[in-house]
């Protein structure tokens, strides 16, 4: 064998049961918190699903969007831009049973889409069964298993080799491992939200991934992403990503393509409401959108983004505003400039990560259910699965996400406890927040170091 090249892979046969078998047994896993959240009462059941159709139901009546509220006792206002009130319309066409779930399997299944990219170079090694010396598998575009930047390095040290899936059970492991990271995934608390609530995050999650990492996209890379900023606004942090790793000393070509696609979708989908339904789109950009609590209470524990954590220190307005500020400009550069050093080294899914998180973190309101991140960021981490300190520090990632660590800062704030209760209680209940902050760290920092330092045996 010669040193630094590819060598043999192996094909891996499955059963035509296997996979109906994996998408059984993931169905089996989700199904507790499923029923339980579409048998929850009928006024407290995926009520931001109601909000999205609550906006299509108004265009059907002809009834101003940004004055129609859920039905009591929710009254919860539409507060996305005008052109998510359109695409609502099949929603509201729908009965009430229907779109829950209807709804709910366009969850599960941008889930799945999601799992399928982020874990895509420990995958792709299970489906190929390739003994890598020095290349990443075949197509994986860089060691993240991404679209690849310039400079990529991945693969075993040179001479080495990776053992290929073999044996009479080597078909069955991918679909058993993309099963477990499914039903792993669902339990994270920023995905049990997604079901508990309907909520949009998981798509605008996929499509910004999808965009980013596609290998041969068979729509124009952008197109995605303009499509989800259009949408919810907070997925316009992907704009600067494609702007950043396009432009300046070593920016790649196909970004720039990207961006001004990203661009040009964004911006025709926010004008045309201007053509469709011009009350309305004046209505938000120029009223709702400038008022942050529509939103909801922005102090509120679900608030995990920086401005709520400042907001729940109780200064005044001022000192917080100014902070506030300081502290986005401050983690936005320090995000921006490592997803952008990720891309170019070839690490698109740590700089896609990254800048997914500046999406949670810089938002002057970021619920719990938008850390929905959390599952690239996992991916990030985990690499290709050879390096076990990088997926034990997934793993202790993921358990962290599992458990409801802000609502234990309100337990703790609750009993009162002298001194302890008013200062641990506070930084629990930011704990969400907090560890996005360490997130952000522990990808543009430790990760690089670790990819440095470790040499894969096999």
């Amino acid at each position: 064998m010669m040193t630094g090249e590819a060598t043999a892979t192996t094909t891996v046969r499955r059963p035509p049961w296997v996979w109906p078998l994996a998408l059984l047994l993931v169905a089996a896993a989700a199904a507790p918190l499923v029923l339980y959240w579409l048998g929850n009462v009928d006024d407290q059941r995926l009520v931001d699903l109601d909000v999205y159709r609550t906006g299509g139901q108004a265009l059907l009546e002809g009834r101003p969007v940004y004055d129609f509220v859920t039905p009591a006792p929710q009254l919860l206002p539409f507060t996305y831009p005008p052109v998510a009130a359109m695409l609502a319309v099949p929603l509201a066409m729908m009965s009430w049973p229907v779109a829950q779930w209807v709804w709910t399997a366009g969850i599960f299944a941008t889930l799945a889409v999601t799992v399928a990219y982020a874990f895509r170079a420990a995958l792709g090694r299970l489906a190929t069964g390739r003994a890598a010396a020095g290349l990443a598998a075949p197509g994986s575009g860089g060691p993240d298993g991404a679209a690849s930047g310039r400079g990529a390095q991945g693969g075993a040290a040179p001479g080495r080799t990776a053992a290929p899936a073999e044996g009479r059970w080597g078909g069955l492991w991918l679909p058993a491992v993309f099963a477990v990271l499914m039903v792993a995934c669902t339990y994270l608390m920023p995905i049990r939200d997604q079901v508990r609530f309907g909520q949009v995050d998981i798509l605008l999650v996929a499509l910004c991934l999808a965009d980013c990492a596609a290998r041969r996209p068979v729509w124009p890379r952008g197109l995605l992403i303009g499509l989800a900023t259009a949408v919810k606004l907070t997925p316009g942090v992907f704009l600067i990503y494609l702007l950043i790793t396009g432009f300046g000393p070593g920016g790649r070509p196909e970004q720039r393509r990207a961006f001004f696609m990203a661009a040009f979708t964004a911006a025709l989908l926010t004008l045309l409401p201007f053509l469709v339904i011009p009350s309305d789109a004046a209505d938000f950009w120029f009223h709702a959108l400038l008022d942050p609590e529509r939103l909801g209470a922005n102090a509120a524990t679900t608030n995990q983004s920086m401005r709520g954590m400042l907001i729940r220190l109780y200064l005044p307005d001022a000192p917080t505003s100014l902070l506030w500020l300081v502290l986005v400009a401050a983690v936005g550069w320090y995000g921006f400039r490592h997803a952008r050093r990720a891309f170019l080294d070839g690490h698109t899914m740590t700089g896609v990560a990254l800048t997914g998180l500046m999406a949670v973190l810089l938002s002057p309101v970021a619920w719990i259910h938008h850390l929905a991140w959390v599952v690239v960021v996992l991916g990030a981490l985990a690499g290709d699965g050879r390096d076990p300190v990088r997926v034990r520090v997934a793993a202790g990632v993921w358990l962290y996400y599992v458990v409801p660590v802000p609502w234990w800062g309100v337990a703790i704030k609750a009993a009162e406890i002298p001194v302890l209760s008013p200062v641990l209680g506070k930084i629990v209940q930011n704990g969400f927040g907090l560890g996005a902050l360490a997130l952000v760290w522990l990808l543009a920092s430790w990760l690089p170091r670790r990819r440095e330092t470790f040499r894969p045996l096999t």
